[in-house]
């Protein structure tokens, strides 16, 4: 099968036409479609004939937008578009990192279309209980007096506003019962420097649903890119859309 790029309002997507269910990918934070884990879907839906569709969020990748004016409800918002304008019929929504707390809202708010979910590394509420408690002295002040902070990261800075804190906050899930009550795979790496497994484990104790499995990969990281964590993917990827 061919995957098809094309533009949603300013969203960048690429699709995979085939049978259902729909695998939709959503990426992770100042993350892009073109990603060894989703590049992978790419393939095994396009040698399987399975309809996959994978984006970018605003301000990400090739997409419209600045970086810094993203927010949770905006992405929230993009990832209901392209599901909305894009896709028919049953959804089985695979988030990394922050696109597993996207992956999550997306879910509540089309609780019709979602017949299952596969979760990598998934940062629910990430804003307020991952990334403020270690925001350092001058980030606050930075944010206080500039609304923007620049966090040093391995690939360079890349900004941290107020308004993505503050909007973050609306949207936590944990803390209370998620009802999500669809088949819903983990992966998760114990030795994740950016979302402790514990973290991952809370979401999966608040899903409602009872068919939660919950893997923990003891030596994995936050990216659970290498060929073993890919293959591991893959497979909870099949076993959810094999009964269709």
């Amino acid at each position: 099968m061919v995957e098809i790029a094309g533009d949603l309002n300013g969203l960048a997507y690429r699709m995979v036409e085939g049978r259902g269910p729909t695998l939709v990918w959503l990426g992770g934070f100042n993350s892009d479609m073109t990603g060894t884990k989703a590049q992978a879907l790419a393939d095994w839906a396009s040698e399987r004939g399975r309809a996959y569709v994978r984006f970018d969020y605003f301000g990400h990748g090739v997409s419209t937008g600045s970086f810094v004016d993203g927010t949770i409800t905006r992405w929230r918002q993009d990832a209901l578009a392209i599901i909305d304008r894009l896709t028919e019929g049953p959804l089985i929504l695979i988030g990394s990192s922050m696109g597993g707390w996207i992956a999550c809202l997306a879910a509540l708010a089309r609780k019709d279309r979602i017949a299952g979910m596969v979760l990598i590394a998934p940062a629910p509420d990430f804003t307020e209980k991952l990334m403020k408690p270690e925001l350092p002295p001058e980030a606050h002040g930075e944010l206080a007096q500039h609304g923007v902070w620049f966090r040093p990261s391995e690939y360079g800075l890349y900004p941290i506003s107020r308004t993505l804190l503050e909007d973050g906050a609306r949207w936590s899930i944990l803390g209370q019962p998620i009802g999500i009550h669809v088949p819903v795979r983990i992966l998760q790496g114990g030795a994740d420097a950016d979302v402790p497994w514990r973290h991952a484990l809370e979401l999966a104790e608040a899903i409602e649903g009872d068919d939660v499995v919950f893997t923990l990969i003891k030596d994995g990281d936050h990216r659970l890119s290498r060929p073993q964590d890919i293959a591991r993917l893959l497979a909870a990827v099949e076993e959810l859309a094999a009964p269709a």
